[in-house]
Formats: structure tokens, C-alpha cells, sequence
């Protein structure tokens, strides 16, 4: 029985990886054993997150995922580094302003689609074909509850990670006999600084306020990180295509 979280071996590549959910995986992974590409569209923040883990185990990567010469440039700098990409975790994300669908703007709509969907897209697109020739691999979608609710954030934010739910299946059934499992995490409210940078929608926070509230509990990112280690892990061997909420409950209710 194959129930290990140990990474010996395995090179992971965590996007997002400068703060938040994305650092606190970077350094899981490290710590399990596996050496880690540090990427983020902000080099300082990548920088900080690989001199924090140290040694040999991790190199930084400044990348913008929603770019598609930028991810290759990624990849190839992952490869060069390390050879291989056993791990991959798409986490990189932004959110939006809490707007209705009435009040957003064709440009919020574009960004927020462009980083949080098509940016995993291309990185996946990017990583997949390394997976094939190794013949395996694990990839961790970092999805939203919005990714199953229409009430917990704008319709920018909501759609793009419904659609990387939608992905998520496609890629895990896609490429399950090629040893390739793809999963994706639902956080639920978490400690990051992911909306501190985006200016709220007074009426549309107002009105997903009541689904908000029951969301009250807030996570650490380490909570977040354990979650993607497992399904990374050997001990998810037969967990393919699987959408997990990590929320305290939340999604129970």
C-alpha cells in the first residue's frame, strides 16, 4: 500500500508561489522532500519564497502565466533547472471586484478569464507534455467555492473557476491512462492577500454578503498546502478528476 507524502525525487512547479496559498505549497513540497519552481509575476516575491526554502531545493521563476511566451519561458527554465515536472500546482489567481453581471466590465471579464482560466490552461498546456514523455505525473488545480456556487464572489470570478473545475475533468480524464492525475482544491475563505489589491463592488458585495457569512471560518494557507501535498502525493494514486472542497464545511451547508 502506497501511502506516502514523501517527494524524494520529484520536482514540483507551483505557480503563484510568492505568497499566500502558492508560498505555503512551495514550501510543503520542499520540506516532503521534492525540489520546487518558485513561480510568480512578481520576481521579488519568487525570489523571497526560494531563499526561504534554501539550498538546492528550490530556483525562482518570474513568469506571467496568462502570457503564453512567458509560460514556455517557465517551463523551459524548470526543465533546464531540474529536468523534470512531476508536480504541477496551478495556483496563480486573481480575483474580482464583486460586480453583478450587469456592472462588470468587458475588461474585468477579459483579466480575470485571462489569468485565472486561460493561464492555468496554458501552463497545463505547457507541462503536459513533459508528463507524457516521464510517463506520470500529478497536477492540483487551486479552484474557489465559486467554482460550484453562483454566490460567492463576482461573475468574473465565478465563471473562471467553474471553468477550471471544468478543466480539471477533462484533464484527469484525458490523460488517466497516461498516468497523468489532475485534481483541483475548492478553498474556502483563506489567509492571502489575493483581494487586497481589488477594489469591491458596494451592490454586488451586498448582495452575496448571506452566502459570504456562511463562510465565516478562515483558513491558513498551510491548511491549503497539506490538502495539495495528499493529492499530489502517492496516497491520492487513485484520485483522478476529484473536485475537494477545503473549507471547514462550508460547502456542506
Amino acid at each position: 500500500m502506497l501511502t506516502t507524502h514523501t517527494f524524494d525525487d520529484r520536482v514540483a512547479l507551483v505557480t503563484g508561489a510568492g505568497s499566500g496559498i502558492g508560498r505555503a505549497m512551495a514550501v510543503a513540497f520542499a520540506k516532503a522532500g521534492a525540489r520546487v519552481v518558485v513561480c510568480d509575476i512578481h520576481a521579488d516575491s519568487a525570489a523571497s519564497t526560494a531563499a526561504d526554502i534554501g539550498g538546492n531545493l528550490a530556483v525562482a521563476v518570474p513568469a506571467d502565466i496568462a502570457d503564453q511566451d512567458s509560460v514556455a519561458a517557465l517551463v523551459d527554465a524548470a526543465i533546464g533547472a531540474y529536468g523534470r515536472i512531476d508536480v504541477l500546482c496551478n495556483n496563480a489567481g486573481i480575483m474580482d471586484t464583486m460586480a453583478l453581471p450587469a456592472d462588470t466590465t468587458v475588461e474585468q471579464w477579459e483579466r480575470v478569464l485571462r489569468i485565472n482560466l486561460t493561464g492555468t490552461f496554458l501552463v497545463t498546456h505547457a507541462v503536459l507534455p513533459h508528463m507524457l514523455r516521464q510517463g506520470g505525473g500529478a497536477i492540483v488545480n487551486t479552484a474557489s467555492e465559486a467554482g460550484i456556487r453562483g454566490g460567492v464572489a463576482g461573475v468574473a470570478y465565478t465563471a473562471s473557476k467553474h471553468g477550471v473545475v471544468g478543466l480539471t475533468k477533462s484533464v484527469a480524464w484525458a490523460y488517466a491512462k497516461d498516468g497523468i492525475r489532475c485534481n483541483a482544491l475548492l478553498p474556502g475563505p483563506t489567509m492571502t492577500n489575493i483581494a487586497t489589491a481589488a477594489t469591491f463592488d458596494e451592490t454586488g458585495l451586498n448582495r452575496l454578503a448571506p452566502v459570504l457569512a456562511l463562510g465565516e471560518s478562515i483558513a491558513r494557507p498551510e491548511q491549503m498546502a497539506d490538502a495539495a501535498l495528499f493529492l499530489a502525493s502517492d496516497a491520492a494514486s487513485f484520485v483522478n478528476g476529484a473536485i475537494v472542497p477545503v473549507d471547514g464545511g462550508w460547502a456542506a451547508a
